[in-house]
């Protein structure tokens, strides 16, 4: 009979290999292929437990055959919400649930919206920066104003002056679209006191004409008024000619939105003539444009006032980024953005068009909604998609905001890693990094952990390449320590040749290395073959890497099941290195059978030892082995070499005569630990 220390070592020198000969074998590579090909047609919870082959793979995969008849245990399981610490599956004590229930996406992690929570936080933060820009900007403006204009010796030098000519423009109100520079030189070289100057000449003079057409406007709006209201009070009157009446009244309501926009023209003449007034009599330009011998182009009270001016032409900026307005303004916008299903809705919903596009710098106002639209539907992988020809990064960015397919309907958050998988890389990094740490340094060490796994969470949404992943090692390291590997062992060439794998190939570099660890965290990414973060189609309720992960799985339990039926103790050995890297305490080991099994078989310790009281056996764990050492492999080689021998020594005269009761760890019995240990522990996590 082959030693349990043989077999065991030459599996584990010869593991990719002996993975490879159970994947090849009939019956697994038949389960396999029935699982690719059927797991994409699964929509639900129930269609998946409904199909016995696809359901009993998966349940093999994560070691819960013997669970396989209590289906609504496992739906509970399948529908469990992982990020909620109260959650069913989050409750139990065998991590295996747990493994089980991430490898589904059943709670529509990748349901379409029009944006994420991340996508939703990060516009807001560009719009809360917008604003507080605009205002910078502003005083940035008045404080050039303040310092320039006191060099300035010529209208024309003003004038030339792109951003001074814009200030004034702004402070009086004067459109540069409508009036020429001339116009406005002029302007500039009149005296208001004079009424012989070009200022009052040819606009002032214009005013009591203007006041007059103005008055008599409103005295027109005002009897409009009054005859709808007589036309209206008649209609009630006995024999009333309610045809003509109502004809009468529409024709009054016609004059009345004639004489508004009379009224609104006027008011902008006379405001014009007032602005250009004001302009001409806060400067000391002469006639030829000059300014006097020893004379500013402003006095400071003049300055004063025109930066008065200019802040009032700015209200609306600064109205719209007070505490207050911008608080409005967020709400409204994180209301509004969960009810747009479509460009459409997007485009015709002012809270959100609006709001999004003022985040971006880009003005409502002179964007049209057909560019928005066309914007919106864009594919920003593809580099000839309509956004890119705009040349406009601040369009690109609002593509980027949002989740709509070409023909404008919702789709899925564009994201370098699923919250499914981020959450996952982030719970494995705190615990690796707590599980290296001594006692007395868990506490601090768990602070940290926790502060750079928000960093994480954080980052991840920044990241659009495989480059811009690798561009911060920083995150690399994060994801290399959460998968137990070494960073400083890594380097950042190796990993671009990872990255730049085909998964689907299984010659690819990252399917032949000996470390599987490696096409995993490929895996975990949504990159396409180009390198940029993209929609990666799923396969029914899993995603990429869950897939890859259950069909890994189910392979790793097929080659421990086989070497069990041979020799138990290989099984074990088997099993407890594929969880050692996963363990975080003495109760991690002291909750599974075949892990206590093997510590109490590793160091002989006898079986009685189940019976003790949790806290104590837990002591007995720590006495015994480092759970940190748990993360070297070569340490937990050493150790299950231990193990090997000393089940063969303890088991010598078994051995050769029919299973093991040690097989029945495998499946359910209740053998190796007590009840009253399994409720200690529970009551422990809970």
């Amino acid at each position: 009979m082959v030693t349990t220390y043989f077999s065991y070592n030459y599996i584990t020198r010869n593991l990719k290999q002996s993975l490879t000969r159970v994947e090849q074998q009939q019956d697994v590579a038949r389960e396999a292929a029935y699982y690719k090909a059927n797991i994409g047609k699964v929509k639900t919870v129930d269609d998946l437990m409904k199909d016995y082959r696809l359901y009993h793979y998966a349940m093999k995969a994560y070691g819960l055959e013997d669970m396989a008849y209590a289906k609504a245990f496992m739906k509970k399981v399948l529908e469990s919400d992982l990020s909620n610490p109260t959650s069913f599956v989050n409750k139990l004590v065998d991590k295996r649930y747990r493994e089980f229930a991430a490898a589904f996406s059943f709670n529509g992690s990748a349901t379409p919206v029009a944006q994420s929570e991340d996508q939703t936080d990060e516009m807001i933060g560009l719009y809360t920066a917008a604003k507080k820009s605009q205002v910078d900007a502003l005083a940035n403006d008045s404080t050039y104003y303040s310092t320039e204009i006191g060099n300035v010796s010529s209208a024309d030098q003003l004038l030339d002056n792109d951003r001074l000519r814009n200030y004034v423009y702004s402070a009086y109100g004067i459109d540069q679209s409508k009036w020429p520079r001339d116009t406005i030189s002029q302007v500039l070289r009149s005296d208001p006191s004079d009424p012989n100057s070009y200022v009052n000449t040819t606009f002032a003079s214009q005013l009591s004409g203007l006041n007059a057409d103005l008055a008599q406007a409103r005295s027109d709006v005002t009897a409009a008024n009054a005859r709808i209201a007589d036309y209206t009070a008649q209609l009630s009157q006995p024999g009333a000619d309610v045809n003509q009446l109502n004809v009468q009244i529409l024709v009054e309501k016609y004059h009345l939105g004639t004489y508004a926009s009379t009224i609104s023209g006027l008011s902008d003449q006379i405001g014009t003539i007032g602005g250009f007034v004001a302009l001409a009599g806060a400067f000391e330009f002469s006639p030829d444009g000059s300014l006097p011998s020893g004379v500013s182009a402003q006095s400071a009270a003049n300055v004063t006032l025109t930066k008065q001016r200019f802040d009032d032409s700015k209200f609306a900026v600064y109205s719209a980024a007070s505490p207050l307005n911008e608080a409005v303004a967020i709400k409204q916008f994180r209301a509004a953005v969960l009810k747009v299903n479509s460009v459409d809705a997007f485009v015709s919903t002012p809270g959100v068009n609006d709001f999004a596009l003022g985040a971006v710098g880009l003005d409502p106002a002179t964007v049209s909604q057909a560019t928005v639209k066309k914007v919106l539907e864009s594919d920003i992988n593809d580099p000839k998609s309509f956004v890119y020809t705009l040349k406009d990064n601040r369009y690109l960015e609002l593509a980027r905001a949002f989740n709509f397919d070409a023909k404008g309907n919702l789709t899925t958050p564009l994201v370098a890693q699923g919250s499914a998988e981020v959450l996952q890389i982030a719970r494995a990094y705190v615990v690796a990094a707590i599980k290296n740490a001594s006692p007395q340094q868990q506490a601090a060490v768990q602070t940290q952990a926790q502060k750079d796994a928000i960093a994480y969470q954080e980052g991840i949404a920044g990241i659009d390449s495989v480059s811009d992943l690798l561009d911060n090692r920083k995150m690399i390291d994060f994801v290399l320590v959460a998968k137990g590997l070494d960073p400083k062992k890594v380097s950042t060439k190796y990993l671009e040749k990872i990255f730049a794998s085909d998964l689907n190939n299984p010659k690819s570099f990252a399917n032949t290395e000996s470390d599987p660890r490696f096409a995993e965290i490929v895996a975990s990414f949504n990159f396409d073959s180009k390198g940029n973060v993209a929609r990666l189609p799923m396969m029914g309720p899993q995603k990429r890497d869950q897939f890859r992960e259950t069909q890994a799985n189910y392979v790793e339990q097929s080659l421990e099941e086989q070497q069990g039926d041979t020799n138990p103790g290989v099984r074990l050995a088997l099993y407890f290195q594929r969880k050692a890297g996963e363990i975080t305490s003495a109760y991690d080991i002291l909750a599974d059978k075949a892990l206590s099994e093997v510590f109490r078989t590793t160091f002989d310790l006898p079986d009685t030892m189940a019976a003790m009281p949790i806290d104590q056996q837990a002591k007995f764990v720590d006495r015994f082995m480092k759970i940190k050492d748990l993360s070297d492999p070569a340490k937990v080689a050493k150790l299950l070499s231990r193990f090997s021998a000393m089940y063969d020594i303890r088991n010598s005269q078994a051995t050769g005569q029919g299973q093991s009761p040690l097989l029945d760890l495998f499946q359910g019995s209740n053998s190796g630990i007590s009840d009253s240990t399994y409720l200690a522990i529970a009551k422990l996590r809970n």
